[in-house]
């Protein structure tokens, strides 16, 4: 069931709000005001992963754009007791010429952070990017 929320502003800023909204690519003012309600939270909650508590378990994807030859790097941190990795995808990208490695995983912030080092630090990788799932207390599953 749907709940109506409203709150006042002038009007540049709602110019300036649609604007946003319009370039992001969302249809709605509810659903963006909803998804960046939702970031925001994180953000103010658990704040970016360099800056996390050591211990602050994650969950959510380890993205690795790669050139050929560090697989083998890879496959030690697939197996390595520093993540619990539940979901592992490769695919070759055509168009930029690259490989991508995406791990659902679940680890401690300072695990990611070490791993994301190791993984920048290494000749072959291109990017390295981690995306963590939203907190709720409840929901699908």
């Amino acid at each position: 069931m749907s709940q109506i929320i409203s709150f006042s502003t002038d009007k540049k800023f709602a110019n300036d709000l649609d604007n946003i909204i319009e370039k992001s690519g969302y249809q709605n003012r509810s659903r963006f005001l909803r998804d960046a309600s939702l970031f925001f939270a994180d953000m103010q909650q658990r704040g970016e992963l360099m800056k996390m508590k050591d211990d602050e378990i994650l969950e959510g994807h380890l993205i690795v754009y790669y050139q050929h030859g560090i697989e083998h790097k890879l496959l030690d941190i697939r197996h390595s007791k520093k993540l619990s990795i539940s979901s592992y995808n490769h695919s070759c990208l055509k168009h930029s010429h690259s490989c991508v490695d995406i791990l659902q995983s679940i680890g401690s912030a300072e695990d990611y952070r070490e791993i994301i080092k190791q993984l920048q630090n290494t000749p072959s990788v291109d990017k390295v990017q981690f995306i963590s799932a939203p907190l709720r207390e409840e929901g699908c599953c």
